[in-house]
């Protein structure tokens, strides 16, 4: 057939040939694209159902890691399907695989694919090396989905491609049994062997014996074939290859979890407790509630000293406030957090008196390291704070460099009145409204009449401005024109400041400069690795930018500093949305709506999303309802609206939920401009979803392969042209972006 043309399609070239039919590259001539085209065999009378049922099976799935179809076609009696068009080799011409690495992350990307068919309730039922390619950047493409859901259907016959089949069976399939998603979990655990050994954990050299070895035989273990393989790894191995179905991993999404247990260097992470500490909330024990700030100033400030220590892993202020007023014991809380020391501690202040109490505790024996009480002034409060941190830091047997040495010993703030309206702005700012931005402003401006120019309070001041136009309270250019000249007196004093740096990095992000975003966060990241500000708001635009595998590790390390917030949830939910992983993106997003109990509305907006995202509308619209309802921001209440009634098709009411405040806000934001454009895709208003599409991209949404293929409301848009030249422009700049 090579060199024919069938329909629009020209063979080009023959790819491989199976049970399953022959594939042959071709061109597609009306769109000008490479694809693959896989014709049915002509000699199997019951094959066209079978062919029809893959189609059918992988057109329901959308996930970067399977294999598209684009269309079933049938032309002078050929029956073929024609799919994306994958360069690369099989994992069979892979294994084994030398790093453990490069495993674990073939390992989670096919663990992900199937997670996705089955939410679907698509079992795959022929998971082997042959049918998993590697394309040419590494990614991982789950094929041949041509048993999937042929209920009690083996294909074993006498060809020596079945005895590749045979052996990842499992037994459940060998006895004649119905498969389920843990058959595919089975013969998972068979590629994980392989991957790691070259080899396969059953014997047998015909189909019989391998059959038998499968049902009554234990499998090898790894390490007769390769060493130092990660204990954890080959207890994931045992655990899928278990022969009864009810002891094996009942879903991917646990298999998953145990793979993201395992460092990049092949280490179990879990139980590693080393010099990792959270802070609690030193309790308040003035007589005045007011001083609540202090108490909660002083926390702050020793999480800040620690977090300077390069080999300390300190839980963030955030997640550490989660036990304020706690009646968890220091045992519960550590296993929570996954830390080895707890440090608690009261504060009572009554005028210019201070007495502070603090005691370290080693959570894995319950025992008392040291416990020490402090006295003096107002005046002396930053003494006794680094002394505190000096003395953890001693207990723990840390050597400090010299310049960790000298940041501890740094007073951001020298003065403790300045110091105090900078707590106190900092509670302000926390509330995202516009009074509390302007009382935070006013306190702000008050600290730095006490002591003049201040990197800390000008940091407050930069980030107020910002905030106003990210929040959607100001959409003024103006703001971010302030906020960049306040990030700018950072400068004047310390040319390397990391506040100066994430500034610059989030007013950059807000203008639509990926490349002058990226570079200023990286700085700020290189100066201050354990800020857990900008690691994730580097993490998440990655993602926006289209280079998840540069900010998951930021996300992963976010989990482990800052792992009790909202935010932290979200920036996962992100990752997995932007991978198409939506039945992931939900749950993460589920846990941290409900951490906020259901009261942040950018959070509430994006959980019903994701609900959407899986035609899950029974459960996606109470959530738009209720921040449509109950969210003080115009802007919240809008856009929940407007997706709502596109999502139902109601062109009307879609339209009218869309007010002034909405378009003003949303224009200022790579995110939301995206959402604007899927609004108007749905209700067919294609002229104004590119428009906002085209903002979004021109605010630095350049994650192709999401808006390309992934998101699933832009159906009505694809293949338009307007659509493709903003796609090739995309296309460009994801390419072309560096990390």
């Amino acid at each position: 057939m090579i060199g024919q043309t069938i329909s629009h399609y020209k063979i080009l070239d023959k790819l491989g040939e199976g049970g399953m039919g022959v594939v042959y590259k071709a061109e597609d001539l009306n769109l000008k694209r490479l694809v693959a085209l896989k014709f049915l065999p002509a000699r199997t009378g019951d094959d066209p159902l079978r062919f029809l049922q893959e189609a059918r099976a992988v057109a329901n799935l959308n996930h970067p890691n399977i294999c598209s179809v684009h269309s079933v076609e049938e032309v002078d009696e050929h029956q073929f399907i024609d799919m994306e068009l994958v360069d690369g080799v099989t994992l069979r011409d892979a294994v084994p695989i030398e790093s453990i690495d490069e495993v674990l992350s073939y390992a989670a990307q096919i663990a992900s694919a199937l997670n996705e068919a089955h939410s679907k309730q698509i079992v795959h039922r022929d998971v082997k090396a042959e049918n998993i390619m590697i394309d040419a950047k590494r990614r991982i493409k789950v094929m041949d989905f041509g048993v999937a859901k042929l209920k009690g259907e083996l294909r074993m016959t006498h060809t020596s491609a079945t005895i590749g089949t045979v052996g990842y069976m499992a037994p459940e399939q060998i006895h004649g049994g119905e498969a389920d998603p843990r058959s595919d979990i089975f013969s998972f655990g068979i590629l994980l062997f392989e991957m790691l050994t070259g080899k396969r954990p059953f014997r047998g050299e015909h189909e019989s014996a391998m059959m038998y070895s499968i049902l009554h035989e234990d499998p090898l273990p790894v390490d007769t074939y390769r060493e130092h393989v990660p204990v954890k790894i080959q207890q994931i191995i045992g655990k899928t290859l278990e022969k009864e179905p009810a002891r094996r991993y009942q879903s991917f999404s646990d298999v998953l979890d145990d793979l993201q247990a395992v460092s990049a260097d092949g280490v179990d992470v879990k139980p590693k407790h080393e010099n990792s500490i959270v802070v609690l909330p030193f309790e308040n024990m003035s007589s005045d509630k007011e001083n609540e700030y202090f108490s909660d100033g002083l926390t702050e400030e020793i999480i800040t000293d620690l977090s300077r220590v390069q080999s300390m892993r300190v839980i963030s202020r955030t997640s550490a406030m989660k036990f304020k007023s706690t009646d968890k014991d220091v045992v519960t809380i550590s296993r929570e957090l996954n830390v080895h020391y707890v440090l608690e501690g009261s504060v009572r202040k009554s005028g210019n008196a201070v007495r502070i109490t603090a005691q370290l505790i080693d959570a894995l024996t319950d025992g008392h390291i040291w416990a020490e009480k402090y006295s003096g002034t107002l005046e002396d409060i930053f003494d006794i704070q680094e002394n505190v941190s000096r003395a953890i830091v001693d207990a723990l047997k840390v050597n400090l460099s010299p310049e960790e040495d000298e940041r501890i010993a740094r007073r951001e703030i020298p003065n403790v009145h300045a110091y105090e309206c900078y707590l106190k702005a900092r509670r302000h700012i926390l509330l995202y409204t516009a009074d509390g931005l302007e009382h935070a402003y006013k306190l702000l401006r008050n600290g730095l009449k006490l002591v003049g120019d201040n990197v800390l309070l000008y940091a407050g001041i930069s980030y107020v401005y910002w905030q106003f136009v990210k929040a959607g309270i100001r959409s003024d250019k103006e703001y971010l024109d302030i906020a960049e000249r306040y990030a700018e007196k950072i400068f004047a004093i310390d040319p390397e400041s990391h506040h100066g740096y994430r500034l610059m990095g989030l007013i950059n992000a807000v203008r639509g400069n990926p490349s002058a975003t990226v570079r200023n966060l990286k700085r700020a990241l290189a100066v201050d690795p354990n800020d857990p500000d900008t690691v994730g708001w580097l993490g998440l635009l990655y993602g926006f930018y289209g280079k998840g595998e540069a900010g998951l590790p930021l996300t992963k390390r976010l989990q482990k500093i800052d792992p009790l917030t909202p935010t932290t949830q979200f920036n996962m939910a992100f990752h997995y949305w932007f991978e198409g992983q939506f039945q992931s993106a939900a749950e993460a997003a589920r846990r941290g709506y409900e951490m906020h109990e259901g009261q942040h509305p950018a959070f509430g907006f994006f959980y019903g999303y994701l609900l959407a995202c899986q035609d899950r509308f029974e459960e996606a619209y109470p959530v738009l309802d209720f921040v449509a309802q109950e969210a003080s921001e115009d802007f919240f209440r809008s856009i929940s609206s407007f997706l709502k009634h596109a999502l139902q098709k109601n062109r009307g009411r879609a339209l009218q939920s869309v007010t002034n405040e909405l378009n003003r806000t949303a224009k200022n934001d790579l995110q939301y401009s995206a959402h604007m454009a899927e609004c108007y895709s749905l209700i067919g208003e294609k002229d104004k979803a590119i428009k906002w599409l085209t903002n979004a991209v021109n605010k630095g949404f350049i994650n192709h392969p999401f808006l390309a293929s992934i998101d699933p409301f832009f159906k009505n848009l694809r293949g338009g042209e307007r659509f493709n030249r903003l796609m090739q422009d995309v296309k460009r700049k994801w390419e072309t972006f560096e990390t």
